[in-house]
């Protein structure tokens, strides 16, 4: 069976992923079967499926269940919209966590201004987004800086620099030390296709 297959072949110490990435192609429709049919925890699914919680994976699921692009279709559709936010950001300078937030930004860095952009859509909406975005210190325990996130995107924060950022699902750190905020709504997203899980209502707006 190529799932088991695929198990043995991550065991080795040189894991040949191009096979992996083959084997995860033929058994889409077993895993997509036993995802939407008999909704397991993340857990579980990543205990039967470990090579799919891997970036190159969460994008090939996402275009075998799309076929489009995760990461040129999100960041084509946020950069559509980055210029015109930011200007409605600075028109409102009596909101406390926009401006914060605005002082951060650099003309110079696209994913600077993506990261204002999607930081400050709870802000610019009036919601709640505590439950969904955290930011810690490098010294919080994961268990607590976890604890009540369903789904979310946690950055860890050593002094004033932001040192690492990682996708939460059920309460566990599911992909650790991602390249940025931006990199990891991106993510996300595609995990939450391939897991067949709804986006939080909340943030739907």
């Amino acid at each position: 069976m190529e799932r088991s297959a695929m198990v043995m072949e991550r065991k080795k110490r040189k894991v040949d992923w191009k096979q992996i990435g083959e084997m995860m192609g033929n058994t889409f429709p077993l895993r997509r079967k036993e995802i939407v049919e008999d909704e397991p925890l993340v857990a579980q699914v990543k205990e039967r499926w470990p090579a799919l919680f891997r970036e190159q994976q969460i994008e090939a699921e996402f275009a075998r269940l799309t076929s489009v692009d995760l990461k040129s279709s999100f960041f084509t559709g946020l950069d559509q919209y980055l210029l015109r936010f930011l200007e409605l950001y600075k028109a409102k300078s009596g909101i406390v966590g926009l401006t914060r937030l605005m002082r951060c930004l650099d003309d110079s860095c696209t994913d600077r201004k993506r990261t204002v952009l999607l930081l400050g859509l709870p802000h610019f909406l009036k919601e709640d987004s505590s439950c969904f975005f955290k930011t810690v210190e490098v010294t919080d325990d994961d268990d607590t800086f976890t604890q009540g996130m369903k789904v979310g995107v946690v950055m860890v924060k050593d002094g004033e620099d932001i040192i690492a950022t990682s996708v939460v699902l059920e309460e566990s750190v599911i992909l650790p030390d991602l390249k940025d905020f931006p990199h990891a709504i991106s993510l996300l997203m595609g995990l939450l296709f391939a897991l067949n899980i709804d986006y939080p209502k909340e943030l739907r707006q």
